[in-house]
Formats: structure tokens, C-alpha cells, sequence
């Protein structure tokens, strides 16, 4: 069709559907797939074998392991990494040793540990095999120098 027929109002060959046709639905709860789509689908076969996360995070956290994270000594450190947006990061211990894995669930305080910050922790085993270790009740004693600090909620400090 020209677009001087259409200015000039030419309506289509194409006649409307009307509210009761199965071709024009009145409302998007109407919308169906044809009967042929329509299947149940199977379970996955691997859905029997899906283990959790193996990082249990304070709120999946049992209370005995949260207790003896509570009773346990409280440690020194320094941040080496920590991604916001990754939800972990590791600390260097002050005593020396292997870094430990910290959850962004266990990090206590408004600021979100920067590389070189000073931190206090407790630790807790990482189960299912309780071989590894994890920061639990992490928070930041002293903010790295001449670093900017991000608050939780996303404000910017420069201290």
C-alpha cells in the first residue's frame, strides 16, 4: 500500500477480530500455548544429585557452628581482596600462614573492606568436610590509608 493511500484513510483488506475470536486474546492471562507446545516437562535427572553450596553462610549456618565460631579466639589481619560484587574476598593473617576465604555475609560494620585494611575475625570450618577455613564475624578495626571506602548502601567516603 502507498503511503498516499494511507493518508488518505484506506483501511486494511484484513478484517478486525472480534473479542471472541481464539486469534485475539482480551487480556494477557488469556495467552495460551497451542495445545501442541503444551508438555510436562521431566525432572532433570541430575536434580536427586544437586548438593548445596558447600559455603554455609550465616543464615544457613548451624547454630552449634555458629557458637563455636563465638566461643573461639578472635584473630588479626589485613584485607588482600575483597569483591563486592564476586560477594567474597581473602585475609592475610597477622600470625602468618595460608590466606582465608571471607563471605560477604559474615562482614560486619557499614564499610566494605578495601585491600589494606586492618580486620578482626573469628574462624569457622567450611563443611562438608570441615578441611578448610573460613572468616566468620569479620570486622574492620582500622580503614586503609589514603584509600576510598565504599558504605554499603553505596556511598563514597574518603577518609
Amino acid at each position: 500500500m502507498s503511503t498516499e493511500a494511507t493518508s488518505r484513510g484506506a483501511r486494511s483488506t484484513t478484517p478486525p477480530l472480534d473479542a471472541g475470536s481464539p486469534h485475539s486474546p482480551v487480556s494477557p492471562s488469556s495467552l495460551r500455548l497451542p495445545p501442541c507446545r503444551q508438555r510436562d516437562r521431566s525432572p532433570s535427572p541430575m536434580r536427586g544429585y544437586l548438593i548445596p553450596s558447600p559455603l554455609p553462610t550465616r543464615r544457613t549456618r548451624t547454630c552449634s557452628a555458629a557458637a563455636r565460631a563465638a566461643e573461639g579466639p578472635s584473630f588479626t589481619g589485613v584485607c588482600k581482596c575483597f569483591s563486592r560484587s564476586k560477594g567474597h574476598g581473602f585475609i592475610t593473617p597477622a600470625e602468618g600462614g595460608a590466606d582465608i576465604f571471607v563471605h560477604i555475609s559474615d562482614i560486619d560494620g557499614e564499610y566494605v573492606p578495601v585491600e589494606g585494611d586492618e580486620v578482626n575475625y573469628k574462624i569457622c570450618s567450611i563443611p562438608p568436610k570441615h578441611e578448610k577455613i573460613q572468616a566468620v564475624d569479620v570486622t574492620i578495626t582500622h580503614l586503609a590509608p589514603g584509600t576510598k571506602h565504599e558504605t554499603w548502601s553505596g556511598a563514597v567516603v574518603d577518609p
